[in-house]
């Protein structure tokens, strides 16, 4: 790449904030022969306008021999974050290519199904006659030739060795603070029913560790793909069997990875089993998946740039994904957000841990009360944690009378409702679950928002209990606050962006304690500053002041459209990261 090209393809026409500085600092530590560049960026810094830069300066055909890498990619973790990469006209010339379930067909008759269940998928040897027209082949032959190919971090993963999308000159890494807990995820394995096509043909021994794991995955590949050869030798599948054969192939790929990687004397690798027994489900996690990192990310690229706000400790970030901290550079660049603007409350009922939350769910739900009636006519968001926490707040808010400012979702309708919800001009309040990245709540988008939770990792989770046995509290604690840090980046996108954020849980302020060190200096000053408001009185009839439907209601749809969901099941296979990828080529 050639780093002094940085100026000239900044694709906006004028700079804002510090980003002249940052294209500076930036293309210094390229030129200084790093293999890695990681920019720990706060909110607001155009992190997508930098990263067009950056990808920009890849070596282009012209100035490449046969055997060079040429072109970059872009990737996010963030299905949201390509949503507005895509929608902005300062950035088309990055080509965005999505899964195969993201496109539907052409064909009469065929119009309303997913590519990836298209006649091409279902029968055997089905010559497409409008196949330069598809549009998921368009976009991929598109992408695979631009000097820029944008997609999802999950997309990029799984196309890892694949023709289409082989080694770029340059590979830049949006949101890139959760790489290594997004690659364990990727990496899960979940051995169930409903992601097991041949439960029922399988007798599942005690587990006890990994070693048991892989004897047993050995097992279910064979079983796997004497299942998998009878639908690829099929003339014509369903539906149906169209899903399982890309079922049993992803799971076959999966187990074969575990079982090497766990072989392999040489990988850096700890996996952990989770297990209840004798016939019951079994999930198989990695630990630090360096391996794994390095095929799906590190081999893709000659030079890296990893852009995020939160990106909190170096060397730690670089140990737990595989990284050389001696070839990696570390540069911040400043906030130009006023801290007036952007202050932290303390609100704080009571600690929120499980065995707490009885006591203090409904004080935070009469906190919740007065804040509705403190911002009577602006929206706000609170950040639930989890499902459960959402539930109870919006049972309690239910009986207090307020539930016509208040709008919730489930894991099935959780993009509509949000849509919804930034859609509407009514000062509702968002009951959120798992939000604290990649919204952009500018403006009276929302004015406010709550923490509910310090977003600890769960230990109950075999990997976070791992980690916390070998002593790796600082982790434990950095990750929290990274996601306190992007939360608090929500409600203000701007320097003249202002918003309030509330905090709710006792355990944040401990948090604030235990962490300071890590802490960017940015935010420090946030809390800082941090204070105690003066609130009304808890009074239902001022929070409903402003509600276009005051009339209340009980489950369902109230008559302003507002949904007070259920969580659905977490099991489905729909909902796994890598459901939008399968079949992506």
């Amino acid at each position: 790449m050639d780093p002094a090209r940085l100026t000239a393809e900044f694709p906006a026409p004028s700079y804002r904030g510090t980003q002249q500085r940052a294209l500076g600092k930036i293309g210094e530590a390229l030129e200084s022969d790093n293999d890695v560049v990681l920019v720990r960026a706060p909110t607001g810094s155009g992190k997508s306008l930098l990263a067009r830069a950056i990808a920009g300066c890849a070596r282009q055909p012209d100035e490449a021999d046969p055997q060079d890498a040429i072109g970059a990619y872009y990737t996010t973790p963030q299905v949201s974050q390509l949503d507005d990469v895509a929608a902005d006209p300062l950035l088309s010339d990055l080509q965005v290519i999505r899964g195969k379930r993201n496109y539907s067909c052409l064909l009469p008759g065929e119009t309303d199904t997913p590519v990836d269940r298209a006649p091409c998928a279902r029968e055997s040897g089905f010559d497409c006659s409008i196949r330069h027209r598809c549009p998921y082949f368009s976009d991929r032959a598109i992408a695979s030739n631009r000097s820029i190919a944008a997609m999802t971090l999950a997309y990029f993963m799984q196309t890892a060795g694949s023709e289409s999308f082989g080694r770029r000159d340059v590979v830049v890494i949006d949101e890139a603070h959760g790489l290594a807990e997004w690659a364990e995820m990727y990496a899960t394995i979940d051995l169930r029913p409903s992601t097991v096509p041949v439960w029922d043909e399988i007798t599942v021994p005690e587990i006890d560790g990994p070693e048991a794991a892989a004897r047993f995955a050995d097992r279910l590949v064979d079983v796997c793909t004497r299942r998998k050869d009878t639908l690829v030798g099929a003339e014509e599948l369903s539906i149906a069997e169209v899903t399982e054969r890309d079922r049993l192939q992803e799971l076959i790929s999966n187990l074969k990875w575990f079982v090497s990687d766990y072989r392999d004397p040489a990988s850096a690798s700890t996996w952990v089993v989770d297990s209840a027994g004798e016939g019951s489900p079994v999930t198989i996690k990695p630990l630090a998946p360096e391996r794994y990192l390095n095929h799906t990310v590190w081999e893709r690229g000659n030079t890296f740039v990893l852009l995020s706000a939160t990106i909190l400790d170096k060397e730690g970030f670089c140990r737990g994904v595989g990284l050389d901290p001696a070839k990696t550079a570390l540069v911040d660049i400043s906030h130009t957000f006023p801290v007036e603007n952007r202050p932290l409350y303390d609100v704080t009922q009571g600690k929120m841990t499980y065995e707490h939350r009885d006591d203090t769910i409904p004080e935070v739900a009469r906190l919740l009360v007065r804040l509705l009636a403190k911002h009577d006519d602006e929206k706000g968001i609170v950040h639930a944690h989890s499902y459960a926490i959402a539930e109870r707040l919006a049972d309690r808010l239910r009986e207090f009378g307020v539930d016509g400012r208040i709008r919730t979702h489930d894991s099935d309708d959780r993009d509509a409702q949000l849509s919804s919800w930034l859609a509407t001009d009514d000062p509702e309040l968002f009951v959120s679950v798992k939000m604290e990245e990649a919204l952009d709540l500018a403006g009276d988008r929302a004015r406010w928002q709550v923490l509910c939770k310090a977003p600890y990792p769960n230990t109950r989770d075999s990997r976070v209990a791992r980690r916390l046995e070998d002593g790796q509290w600082g982790w434990y604690y950095r990750t929290a606050l990274k996601t306190v840090i992007q939360a608090c980046g929500r409600v203000v996108r701007s320097p003249d962006d202002f918003g309030r954020t509330y905090l709710a849980d006792s355990s944040l302020l401990d948090l604030f304690g235990r962490s300071r060190g890590a802490m960017p200096d940015w935010f420090a000053a946030q809390v800082d500053r941090m204070s105690s408001p003066e609130l009304p009185a808890f009074d239902p009839d001022a929070a409903n002041a402003g509600s276009a439907d005051s009339s209340g209601g009980s489950g369902g749809s109230n008559q302003s459209g507002r949904q007070t969901g259920r969580r659905s099941s977490r099991s489905n296979p729909d909902d796994h990261p890598l459901a939008d990828v399968w079949g992506t080529d």
